[in-house]
């Protein structure tokens, strides 16, 4: 069987701003950009791998999802526990400072993990966790 990530979904509560972070931070190239009654779904992905992709997505699109429901993915996307991704680089040390540099809220430094794993991770403009994992 032969299966691998396409894409992945991240919502967002401000396309400008998870635009900004995801193409001038991380450097991702814009592959889509959609609008439709008022909302906005952004496909990005690192250049040079147009085979994977992020889709920047309405927090709530559903129609049957109630005031109360879309309060608290809210309440989740502000504590940074309703979604993430984990990213990889070769130089660590100079992913992190690009993005704690563009502004991107800082949760942990650079540090050796278990299992000989070294990461660092931030929250994007939605607060969306997103870890990001040096290749060795």
């Amino acid at each position: 069987m032969d299966v691998t990530i396409q894409s992945s979904f991240l919502p967002h509560n401000d396309p400008e701003r998870s635009l900004a972070f995801y193409r001038d931070v991380l450097g991702f190239e814009v592959r889509d950009d959609v609008g439709y009654q008022g909302m906005r779904w952004i496909n990005v992905g690192p250049v040079g791998q147009p085979g994977i992709s992020i889709v920047l997505t309405p927090a709530v699109t559903d129609p049957g999802i109630t005031d109360e429901e879309s309060g608290t993915i809210a309440a989740l996307m502000a504590k940074g526990v309703y979604a993430g991704v984990t990213l990889a680089t070769s130089d660590l040390d100079e992913a992190f400072a690009r993005v704690r540099d563009g502004g991107a809220e800082v949760v942990q430094e650079p540090a050796e993990r278990a299992g000989g794993i070294r990461d660092c991770a931030f929250r994007d403009p939605a607060g969306n966790l997103i870890r990001i994992r040096e290749r060795r």
